[in-house]
């Protein structure tokens, strides 16, 4: 008769299927708080949705342009779903999710082959990736790098197989590499290249078949290439040369040389991973854990991680062009070395509270809640005057009880590793979750652009064009359904497109709202930290040179109607009385 468990190690086998549960009703949950987020979101939407009405399905397209920036499958993929429930925002939304889902059994398969003979590793995996802060906020995004950190670890399972005492899955290796070449093009290979190269020294079979495994990855390297070829030239041919230069060269090697876009020092990774490796940065057992696997770097598992995590870290750090969302895919990684360096047993020495377990991450909890108590206050006698803190300072006094709540829940002692993971991961995620809810019911009005989305496309049904004033990273396309690119002007541009369309339009962005602003605009509303105004463009070039327009007969169109900013605005509409403008 095999002797009854601890209670502890009881409780914790009940928990390492539940994480699928708590994660996807919080996503589903913080998903749909909002509208499109620009500008990630409503620029991928953007595009997919010119691709749809121009039936044009092999060249993405942005704003009337061929778009050479990213390749086509996270745009297909939405495409299928819109051919089967209509254009809309639900689906890329969903879409978002499975794919989440998917980067979190991936990662627990991944764990499960490595370490065979340690199940625990498996189990505390997806909880231990579920609760990256910045992965969870960033997978509510309709973005590409979700949808490559599914292809990156689908080849690295391909790679490892059943057994890595057998051969690899070649085939499945190419297919994964194609996919993700499709979705993010060929920053793919960086994520996967130093896997294959470095075999030997972590896949039993590769050291074995040292030619054969070499000679199939290559194989397969060349299989996953062929499929971007297969779109990347007819897409070449029909999107014209100077697509065919942009998406052959620019979006490859000048990125890595010279990156025209997002350029920063080899040092700058450094930087940012503190963020990206929250909360398990203020976990005290996770350090343990991390050195506890770097004494272990004889495991094959752990072997892989190292080829894996290091080679792609310094390949990033010498890339020119860097963002953190660049290496989220190797956040599965990490969380698969914390699980690998955690007790064996399933148990503690010794109570998990206190300062080393999660009283850091508790102390962060009240924290917060405080600050929600005391910020209403700090508004009502000045001390806080900046607007996007004023706004959070109107958050409930509920969300205030709910981190008081996590905080509490933080500090319950435990010693099954297991358990104390998963009440980590749980707090993680709702915490998550409720920060997204507070933005949604706080922030949210200044990012929400569906207001002069809407306006723009009605311009566009009167027939009368409309004009972007300087860079435009095509936020209004899907929101408007618009089935006309804006024009883009500057400064140099202006008048003459004044002179071409006498009653056109032009949307552009004022750091401070004035009388005059709210005076001569269609429509204004907050954006991010500025003001939008939609207003007639020879009116605003008037302005500009120092004119002064006849006053329009319609007030302004102000959204979201009500907002306390527009209370500052002085009742006086001339030009000359615009003191009292609101700086944001």
């Amino acid at each position: 008769m095999s002797m009854p468990l601890p209670l502890s190690d009881s409780r914790s086998r009940l928990f390492p299927g539940v994480w699928a549960p708590v994660w996807l009703a919080a996503t589903l949950i913080a998903i749909f708080q909002t509208g499109a987020m620009p500008l990630y979101s409503t620029r991928t939407l953007g595009v997919a949705w010119e691709m749809w009405n121009s039936g044009q399905f092999l060249v993405p397209y942005s704003n009337g342009e061929p778009y050479s920036h990213k390749v086509p499958l996270l745009f297909w993929l939405i495409h299928a779903g819109w051919a089967i429930g209509g254009v809309g925002d639900v689906w890329p939304r969903l879409l978002e999710v499975l794919i989440g889902l998917g980067i979190l059994l991936l990662a627990q398969r991944l764990a499960r082959i490595l370490f065979r003979d340690r199940p625990q590793v498996a189990r505390l995996t997806p909880w231990l990736l579920a609760a990256f802060s910045y992965a969870f906020l960033f997978s509510l995004q309709i973005m590409y790098e979700m949808l490559l950190g599914l292809c990156v670890l689908a080849a690295l399972n391909a790679l490892v197989g059943r057994d890595p005492d057998r051969p690899p899955w070649f085939v499945l290796f190419a297919l994964a590499v194609g996919a993700g070449l499709l979705s993010k093009g060929p920053v793919m290979l960086l994520h996967v290249a130093f896997p294959y190269l470095l075999g030997p020294l972590w896949h039993p079979w590769a050291r074995r078949w040292r030619s054969r495994w070499y000679l199939r990855g290559a194989l397969a390297l060349l299989g996953g290439c062929a499929l971007l070829i297969a779109w990347a030239l007819p897409a070449g041919m029909i999107g014209g040369e100077a697509y065919r230069n942009e998406l052959f060269f620019m979006q490859t090697a000048g990125r890595v040389v010279d990156s025209f876009d997002h350029a920063r020092p080899w040092w700058w990774y450094a930087s940012v991973l503190p963020a990206l490796l929250l909360p398990w940065l203020l976990w005290p057992r996770a350090w343990q854990a991390f050195f506890s696997a770097l004494g272990q770097h004889r495991q094959p598992g752990l072997r892989l991680l190292a080829c894996w995590l290091i080679p792609v870290l310094i390949g990033f750090s010498l890339v020119s062009g860097k963002q953190t969302y660049y290496l989220l895919p190797e956040l599965a990684g990490v969380a698969i070395l914390i699980a690998a360096g955690l007790p064996r047993s399933g148990m503690f020495a010794g109570r998990s509270w206190g300062i080393s377990g999660s009283l850091l991450l508790a102390l962060v909890a009240f924290a917060f809640a405080v600050l929600l108590l005391l910020a209403p206050g700090w508004v009502a006698d000045g001390r806080i005057e900046t607007p996007a803190y004023i706004d959070l300072a109107s958050a409930s006094p509920w969300f205030a009880v709910a981190a008081t709540l996590l905080g509490v829940i933080l500090l319950l002692p435990t010693r099954s590793v297991l358990l104390s993971v998963a009440t980590i991961s749980t707090a993680s995620i709702i915490a998550t979750c409720l920060a997204c809810m507070v933005f949604a019911q706080t922030l949210w009005p200044r990012f929400d652009l569906q207001p002069a989305a809407s306006h723009i496309a009605d311009l566009q049904k009167a027939g009368i064009d409309v004009a972007h004033f300087h860079v435009y990273e095509n936020q209004f396309q899907f929101l408007g359904r618009l089935t006309r690119p804006l024009d883009v002007v500057h400064g140099g541009t202006l008048e003459a497109w004044v002179k071409a369309h006498p009653e056109g339009r032009i949307v552009h962005y004022v750091a401070a709202l004035s009388a005059a602003d709210m005076a001569y605009a269609e429509m204004v509303q907050p954006f991010r930290a500025e003001w939008l105004l939609v207003e007639r463009a020879d009116q605003w070039l008037m302005r500009e040179r120092g004119g002064l327009p006849p006053m329009p007969v319609t007030p302004a169109r102000q959204f979201p109607e009500g907002f306390w900013p527009y209370r500052r605005i002085p009742a006086d509409p001339r030009p000359g009385n615009a003191a009292g403008a609101v700086v944001q």
